[in-house]
């Protein structure tokens, strides 16, 4: 998956679109140091989103911003890893 394009939408809040749904947008809002999937503008003619792909599109918008590091170094991330 590849993103588009992104633009800034309002206050901490990042609007993105991708190839896998070109006819969808995505709202991406900042919460500490990175941004994550906080809602969406879902067209039936896409697919559905699946968490593989949310944290694909996650990973895209906070690499393109510069945040990739904060984003991989979540605490959520931590927890989720300690518990397998």
């Amino acid at each position: 998956m590849k993103m588009i394009r992104w633009s800034y939408d309002r206050r901490k809040v990042v609007r993105a679109y991708f190839d896998k749904y070109p006819d969808s947008t995505f709202y991406f809002r900042k919460i500490r140091s990175f941004y994550f999937l906080y809602s969406s503008e879902w067209s039936r003619e896409d697919p559905v989103v699946t968490d593989g792909d949310q944290d694909t599109m996650q990973l895209l918008v906070n690499a393109a911003l510069g945040r990739k590091h904060a984003y991989r170094n979540r605490k959520s991330r931590q927890r989720k890893e300690s518990s397998y």
